[in-house]
């Protein structure tokens, strides 16, 4: 029997922590969901207080501390917060993308240094970066050896070694725009690409499964070549399911589906929420005809409300609380249910950073075609 274009949204929301938040510490909830986007510094937080039952942002700032969670640039060549033990699995996986979107860019190419310039530099790099250091302090370092051409270098760098964000303060623990940074602890032995691969597409299909190979293809940006020699050296392990239209699915052999009927409650997502990233366009929660109001032109994805496991709107924080935004008309009892999630989250973000993503507040100035607007306030 195929499943349902419903079930695969319900399983995405159910490997998501999404119907029902539970109780996991905090790095095991990143390891369960694979890898939280973490572009805009509140969102791994955000992401978490959806998912966890008495969520504590304390307990993130303690797991980046201690380094049990790191972020690094990983999947789609954008920052993740991952399990400490799956970062170098995750880097093993991604690295060619990282290295080939970096080294074969014009603003790389144009300095004149070539890929060899780049990878000889790496031991000096970790060696300098054993201890914490400013995006600065390692532009100069490099500029020191290379000149005017430094800058590019550590811009191509920093994407492809095996470098985390150093935690450094701020409501979010990493102040935007003043990034510092620490090498990776090394490894006893080397993960190899393949074994990197196979790991990744193992914890994604865990966290986002059913999905197809181009679902994959579209969280991480790998190719299909990769893609399938890891489908296929992981036979056994990976089973076959069939979709809707019984197009070709793949998931984990003891993965579980909710039946159709599986009630979603509202839910307020961060910006970027690996959700709405995690498979092929047009996705799973978010309708086609509200995907241009909610992604914009450059990339920003705007934080979301979910009503009844589909994208129903947007929201964002201002001075007398938290602005709710509908595209369309909501029942009482949805609307109920969304403003008392959104008292619950205004007190978090009162207590942190009440103007969390001010930076894009923008989008709205043009406001929403057919939208209903309510603000709450805890």
């Amino acid at each position: 029997m195929s499943l349902t274009v419903r079930q695969l949204a319900l399983a995405t929301l159910d490997r998501q922590l999404l119907l029902e938040r539970q109780r996991f510490d905090v790095p095991d909830a990143v390891r369960r969901l694979c890898a939280l986007q973490a572009q805009a510094p509140a969102s791994p937080y955000l992401a978490l207080w959806n998912r966890l039952r008495d969520f504590a942002p304390q307990d993130l700032d303690a797991a980046f501390s201690d380094g049990s969670v790191v972020k690094a640039t990983l999947m789609r060549i954008t920052l993740h917060a991952v399990h400490t033990e799956d970062y170098a699995h995750f880097h093993a996986a991604m690295l060619s993308s990282l290295r080939g979107s970096r080294l074969h860019d014009r603003r790389f190419t144009s300095t004149g240094l070539t890929p060899a310039d780049a990878d000889a530099l790496l031991p000096h790099l970790i060696g300098f970066l054993a201890q914490t250091r400013s995006g600065a302090e390692v532009e100069a370092e490099i500029e020191g050896r290379f000149g005017e051409h430094g800058r590019r270098l550590w811009w191509a760098l920093r994407t492809y070694a095996p470098v985390h964000r150093a935690p450094n303060g701020g409501p979010w623990s990493f102040l935007p725009r003043r990034n510092t940074y620490s090498a990776a602890p090394r490894m006893t032995a080397p993960v190899t690409p393949e074994a990197g691969v196979q790991r990744l597409l193992l914890a994604y299909l865990r966290a986002f499964g059913p999905a197809s190979a181009r679902d994959f293809a579209r969280y991480t940006l790998l190719g299909r070549t990769v893609i399938t020699e890891a489908l296929g050296q992981l036979d056994g392990q990976v089973v076959r399911v069939a979709g809707p239209d019984r197009n070709p699915l793949f998931d984990l052999p003891d993965a579980t589906v909710p039946p159709e009927d599986t009630p979603a409650p509202p839910r307020l997502l961060p910006m970027w929420d690996s959700t709405l990233l995690a498979h092929a366009i047009p996705g799973r929660v978010l309708p086609e005809e509200y995907r241009p109001l909610v992604v914009r032109r450059n990339g920003d994805m705007l934080p979301c409300l979910l009503v009844e496991g589909r994208v129903a709107g947007v929201w964002r924080a201002g001075a007398d609380g938290l602005e709710l935004t509908t595209f369309h008309k909501l029942t009482k009892p949805s609307w109920q249910a969304l403003t008392e999630e959104a008292e619950k989250l205004w007190l978090l973000l009162a207590d942190r950073d009440p103007a969390v993503y001010g930076h894009y507040g923008h989008w709205w100035a043009k406001g929403f075609p057919g939208a209903e607007t309510v603000t709450v306030k805890g």
